[in-house]
């Protein structure tokens, strides 16, 4: 640490960046500008992003991941920078670096955003326990979502919103939601520290230095096309809002899972890092849209936000949400264990050219559109493979830049049938789905370019191509394209029975569960029961 600043004797507040990533709409922040001593002095700010320097077993993160991390960080410095401070990046494991932390800055007072997912809640839990052993004051504020998940449950009778409609009737019922606040023009300059702004002991890693630690090759990652930071993400937002025609009538099933650019925002990551404000998004959509005639949940831009709503509600009040087993509201199915097919998924290389581009796409990108996530989630559960969602979640949570617990929990209990969702019948074609959007064919020429010279009647069913017109495009299946691992046609009709005797077997475990905790109930136990509640 650095013992020699002058600042160091002063009483001191720390702003603590995790998913917040921004100055915009961040209320805690905001807390720790302002906040002063009883003798009405400023503390000195020190706005900190703590760095864990060692691979974590709870950390799946790629390398475009830890990219948009990287610039995302340099772009809130450069921000506090212009505000007459900095951001103070420490390396190592929050119960070790607070206790020092506190110590030598003097610490008063500490903020943070308030974080619902399970590891956050235990790691903020051992830092609120540190802080009070250290006559620290810490104060949380909600401010990564619309709505406080707690006051849904409240408005909704202490209960979870289990379908969407709920939830959005649950929300509709509350008073409205909180407005964003501004980011500062200016700081109190009596919060300000001179003393080491040019200390390089806090400086953010450059992303060599940031990959290298990960254990990534900097030179192996592809072209930056989501650069991180609030910047970009406000500019990205107003570039979109400029179009109000687009924006009200928007309707997220009729974008376009595999055209060649981006058919949608693309604001997911922004809001995943909190480079976004959600609230602020909202508003903004709000204003936009006016009185105008414009599309609704769950298919508009604002149905968008409440599905992210939705899933962060139920998943801060479900345990073991990214789990099958002990998930009270996840259908049990006896997925199988099949490491060559979940390899073969994970590095687009199924057979299925449709399926490999988009998985090819994200490894590249580290973005796909939500169809086709739709898509490669159900062939590699229900649809095909008959593997685990958790395995498929295990590879998003790597790779998209946008990996949100919450999110991607839900969506793929929903994807796999598993909870939410309860048409396991209708099942995703890898072949049929695509050509909807793209006949020919174009996307899968650009991920897959071994097939780029295959006539569009067999570029979504490359191995029903003659041999000499594999041969003249340069790509026989088998030598330079894989097989098929599975025949989709056979499959999910009896992945489809498997299905049902999974539910079956659910509802009767459930009923079963039900039964045995009636009879151990004793009669007269059923009776002060019944007293109690009528006192």
């Amino acid at each position: 640490m650095d013992k020699n600043n002058a600042d160091v004797g002063h009483e001191t507040t720390v702003h603590w960046f995790r998913k917040g990533m921004r100055l915009h709409d961040n209320p805690a922040f905001r807390l720790s500008c302002e906040a002063r001593n009883s003798k009405g002095e400023c503390y000195k700010l020190r706005p900190i992003y703590i760095l864990d320097p060692y691979f974590r077993k709870y950390i799946r993160a790629g390398a475009n991941r830890w990219r948009f991390l990287q610039q995302s960080l340099v772009d809130l410095d450069t921000t506090l920078r212009k505000l007459g401070t900095r951001l103070y990046v420490i390396r190592g494991l929050p119960h070790e670096v607070f206790p020092d932390l506190f110590a030598k800055w003097n610490v008063k007072l500490l903020t943070f955003e308030l974080d619902t997912e399970p590891y956050a809640r235990e790691r903020d839990n051992q830092v609120e326990h540190l802080a009070r052993k250290h006559g620290v004051k810490v104060e949380q504020k909600v401010s990564h979502t619309i709505y406080n998940t707690e006051l849904v449950l409240r408005a909704n009778g202490g209960s979870v919103p289990m379908t969407y409609q709920k939830f959005i009737s649950v929300v509709e019922s509350m008073p409205n939601p909180r407005r964003p606040i501004p980011a500062p023009d200016t700081l109190p300059p009596g919060c300000l520290i001179n003393d080491d702004l040019n200390n390089q002991e806090f400086d953010v890693p450059t992303l060599d230095e940031l990959l290298t630690l990960k254990g990534f090759n900097p030179a192996e990652l592809k072209p930056c096309l989501y650069p991180g930071g609030e910047k970009e993400a406000l500019r990205r937002l107003e570039e979109y809002m400029k179009n109000k025609t687009w924006v009200c009538k928007f309707e997220k099933p009729n974008t376009s899972p595999n055209s060649l650019k981006p058919s949608t925002t693309v604001l997911s990551p922004y809001m995943k890092f909190g480079c976004l404000s959600a609230s602020h998004f909202y508003y903004r959509l709000k204003e936009v849209i006016g009185n105008s005639p414009h599309s609704k949940p769950p298919v508009s831009l604002i149905g968008q936000l409440y599905w992210r709503e939705f899933y962060y509600t139920v998943g801060a009040s479900t345990p073991n949400f990214d789990k099958m087993e002990g998930n009270s509201i996840c259908c049990q199915v006896p997925w199988d264990n099949n490491p060559d097919a979940l390899e073969a998924w994970t590095n687009g290389k199924t057979g299925y050219p449709f399926i490999d581009a988009i998985m090819r796409q994200l490894r590249d990108e580290g973005w796909i559109h939500h169809l086709a996530r739709h898509a490669v989630a159900c062939f590699l559960t229900r649809g095909d493979l008959w593997i685990s969602w958790e395995k498929g979640l295990a590879v998003f949570e790597e790779l998209l830049l946008d990996a949100d617990w919450s999110m991607n929990a839900g969506n793929w209990m929903w994807l796999s049938a598993s909870a939410f969702f309860h048409q396991f019948f209708r099942v995703y074609s890898p072949v049929a789905f695509g050509k909807k959007t793209d006949k020919s064919g174009d996307y899968i020429r650009k991920y897959i370019p071994e097939l780029a010279k295959y006539p569009d009647q067999y570029i979504y069913e490359p191995w029903s191509a003659p041999k000499s017109i594999q041969e003249r495009a340069g790509c026989v299946i088998g030598v330079h394209y894989p097989k098929r691992v599975v025949v989709h046609e056979d499959v999910y009709k009896n992945n489809i029975t498997k299905m049902s005797l999974a539910y079956k077997s659910t509802k009767a475990g459930k009923s079963s569960s039900n039964t045995k905790k009636s009879r151990e109930m004793s009669s007269p136990d059923k009776k002060n029961i019944k007293k109690a509640k009528l006192k």
